[in-house]
């Protein structure tokens, strides 16, 4: 197995600096005593915006019984932060193709104090529906996300509350059925919060609030980054079928990811979608394949997004090593910019008007990982009985980057209504067994052909 030593965790935490909820430590740097502050025209009035209540943990109530249905790395971390986001949890069932995987976890817990029976651990790509039917209030759905759609069909079917790892779409059918889907857990009062945690990361909450109290004015463009070093791969191992092989290395190939724009760039598309409250109606890109080692797909991407009132939108990703890095938003408006590299937003002359207070955050919190706040956010929302659903906007944010790789990957500019209706089914491609695939399918894609 070759594995390259940068996560994309460790590219996270390089963002993720400690800070104040969006209620506390505020300041306007330019007044002083005696001065009035400066007037700002609100984009959203309060009230017509969500604002996470971002606690340490979150509030005491009844048991709930979880179920991990995808337990490789991110499934794990995921169980373990949803442990320390709240107590009374008690996990209840594992479910994975791979019964390495879910023995893993499932020893893991143990140690912890978490036991889960034998006969609640299932192995196979039938696994989430046993899980799901396990018993259980909430299911972290932690997959491949080409899975996504379907998993969380049937969760909500159900009646059971999920969190959706990002991308939660990676096609244009996935998109459909994640919007379809979404409607029925409202009807069903269920929360769902996906994992786009920088609207649970506290620098992004209070700058994403000063934002719509209209600090920075009318938003008229941004650029979106995830440049980094290459992600890691899986050699292929003797005795792996076709079908192995791909899930184990799923982060390369593009019918289990949607290629690194959509599994990984999503979050800093989704800033700048959440931020404006716009969606892009074109998207013209390039991109291209320079030292990837498996699977089929890009490991660079430009776009330029047109958003629904004619501002544009530079998104750039990159997953090549010896090259600069950079991860990270910028949001241009009439009268100032905000930036995620120092969280702080300047006036048109320069001048910093708000910075993020780190250290009054440190005085009133002890917890800052984004990956433990949205689970926070998540139980709080169930044991109040408070519908939540954050799979609309995610599902929104995944078909952006959709649009972006399909025009980079054919060289035409993409419309949003285009790939909204496109029959797209990445899934429908290939068989969900652990045997043979038709790997002629799996071509690196020219652009103009």
């Amino acid at each position: 197995m070759s594995k390259n030593k940068m996560s994309r965790k460790d590219f996270l935490s390089l963002s993720a600096i400690a800070g104040v909820s969006t209620l506390v430590g505020s300041s306007t740097l330019m007044t002083s005593c005696g001065e009035k502050g400066p007037v700002y025209t609100p984009l959203k009035q309060p009230g017509e915006y969500y604002v996470p209540v971002l606690n340490d943990k979150a509030d005491d109530g009844k048991e709930l019984k979880v179920g991990l249905v995808g337990c490789g790395g991110r499934g794990s971390g995921a169980i373990y932060n949803l442990l320390n986001a709240a107590n009374g949890i008690k996990v209840v069932a594992l479910g994975d193709t791979f019964a390495d995987r879910v023995n893993d976890i499932k020893g893991r817990l143990a140690k912890d104090g978490h036991v889960v029976a034998d006969d609640k651990c299932f192995v196979g790509f039938d696994a989430y529906k046993k899980v799901i039917d396990s018993g259980i209030d909430m299911v972290i759905l932690t997959t491949p996300p080409a899975f996504r759609p379907q998993h969380f069909q049937y969760a909500t079917e159900k009646g059971v509350h999920s969190f959706l790892e990002k991308p939660i779409a990676v096609d244009a059918k996935g998109y459909r059925t994640i919007m379809a889907t979404a409607k029925q857990a409202q009807a069903k009062n269920l929360s769902v919060v996906c994992g786009t945690q920088r609207h649970h990361q506290r620098p992004y909450v209070e700058a994403f609030q000063k934002i719509q109290e209209g600090y920075i004015g009318e938003i008229t463009g941004g650029n979106v980054y995830w440049n980094q070093s290459m992600l890691w791969y899986r050699n292929r191992e003797q005795g792996w079928t076709d079908t192995e092989w791909m899930i184990r290395d799923w982060v390369n190939w593009k019918w289990l990811s949607g290629d690194h724009i959509v599994e990984q760039h999503v979050h800093n598309i989704d800033v700048f979608l959440w931020m404006s409250g716009l969606k892009p109606v074109k998207a013209t890109a390039f991109g291209g394949r320079h030292r990837r080692v498996t699977g089929d797909q890009y490991d660079m991407f430009s776009v330029d997004f047109e958003m629904e009132n004619g501002i544009h939108m530079h998104s750039m990703c990159r997953q090549i090593n010896g090259c600069a890095n950079n991860v990270g938003e910028f949001i241009q408006g009439t009268k100032g910019s905000w930036n995620s590299y120092n969280h702080e937003i300047k006036d048109l002359a320069g001048n910093v008007i708000w910075k993020y207070d780190e250290e009054a955050a440190k005085a009133q919190y002890q917890q800052f990982d984004p990956y433990t706040l949205e689970h926070v956010d998540w139980v709080n929302h169930i044991r109040k009985g408070t519908m939540h659903d954050e799979a609309t906007e995610c599902a929104i944010s995944c078909l952006a980057g959709v649009m972006g790789r399909e025009s980079a990957y054919t060289g035409a500019t993409v419309t949003w209504d285009e790939m909204s209706q496109s029959p797209q089914d990445y899934m429908s491609e290939f068989k969900h067994e652990l045997g043979k695939q038709d790997m002629e399918k799996c071509v690196v894609p020219t652009p103009g052909k």
